[in-house]
């Protein structure tokens, strides 16, 4: 089985190093430093205080690597797009696309049954590059719950949680979804295959949609704003709101708003990635984790003036930042 990770920062670094050490025919696409100290020195992971270098197989050029049994994108959301033909080489006829990206996913609507079957999201996929690059058939979901951060090029250090979530767009647990649960749970992850994995989107998604671009305007902590009175309110109705868009879209939350505010205060001085982004000057996933938000508002009908308030403000944030 050749397993390729499409954009090996943090995340893909630590799956890739976890693979590596099982002993999988794994390969890394990156870029600039951190590319050139793997290739170099190898894949550093710390983990629970444990530091390993591991040899791998990483390129910028995806030609370099070839058809690959499953292809694990983990850039961020709005970076994929641009990349969709720079990945073609490593897609053959039976190649897997393995969607670990935040926010509402490209293929949402796959599989999904009903009058929406097949809608589009222009949000996360404009111009429909992910549709008709990749072709949705080839996907397979994933929820990343890990935190890791590259603390030095070719270094990852792997900070809490091993669950990559799978599923199939039509809740099936198909033979490719369990090839590459036993290959992630070999390399000592967690990966459970969800019959029902859109229910977990929209519970990360509650937290991202709301705690990231409020992090971002205030500069404030998760347990800072989960526990602010004024922000707090304004992430719970934030929350509400995305509740009543993906109920009507047959999603079911297993915990309420309140429980989910509290588990994002239970996290602590956390810097959220927006905010960390808006800090690093990078652009911030606005559209994944808001504007799909706002745009799945509008296909099933359902007022949103509260996100709609807060991503006006996040996305002049941006624009002001450069």
């Amino acid at each position: 089985m050749k397993i390729c990770i499409f954009g090996a920062g943090a995340i893909g670094g630590y799956m890739g190093a976890k693979l590596a050490e099982a002993g999988a025919d794994v390969s890394l696409v990156a870029r600039g430093p951190h590319l050139a100290a793997m290739q170099s020195r190898g894949l550093t992971l710390i983990e629970e205080g444990v530091t390993k270098t591991y040899p791998v197989r990483a390129s910028e050029d995806p030609a370099e690597l070839g058809h690959q049994d499953y292809v694990i994108v983990t850039l961020k959301a709005h970076s994929v797009p641009p990349v969709v033909g720079k990945m073609q080489p490593l897609i053959g006829p039976d190649t897997t696309i393995v969607s670990g990206v935040n926010g509402v996913p490209w293929w949402y609507f796959h599989k999904i049954g009903g009058p929406l079957e097949g809608t589009r999201l222009a949000s996360v996929d404009p111009g429909n590059a992910q549709w008709d690059g990749f072709g949705p058939d080839r996907v397979l979901g994933c929820v990343v719950y890990p935190a890791a951060e590259v603390i030095e090029p070719g270094v990852v250090k792997h900070i809490e949680c091993n669950r990559f979530s799978l599923g199939e767009p039509d809740g099936s647990k198909s033979d490719r979804a369990m090839r590459l649960s036993e290959a992630l749970t070999k390399a000592g992850l967690k990966a459970p295959v969800r019959p029902r994995l859109r229910d977990e989107i929209w519970v990360k998604l509650w937290g991202n949609l709301s705690f990231n671009p409020i992090s971002a305007l205030t500069h404030a902590t998760l347990d800072v704003l989960c526990t602010d009175p004024g922000t707090r309110a304004v992430a719970r109705a934030m929350m509400l709101e995305a509740q009543e868009i993906a109920e009507k879209l047959g999603v079911k939350f297993p915990i309420d708003v309140d429980r989910r505010i509290d588990g994002g205060a239970e996290v602590g001085a956390h810097r959220t990635s927006m905010l960390q982004d808006l800090d690093a000057g990078r652009p911030m996933e606005i559209d994944a984790l808001v504007g799909s938000v706002h745009e799945l508002g509008r296909v099933t009908d359902t007022p949103t003036p509260i996100i709609d308030c807060v991503l006006a403000l996040i996305r002049l944030r941006a624009k002001m930042a450069g």
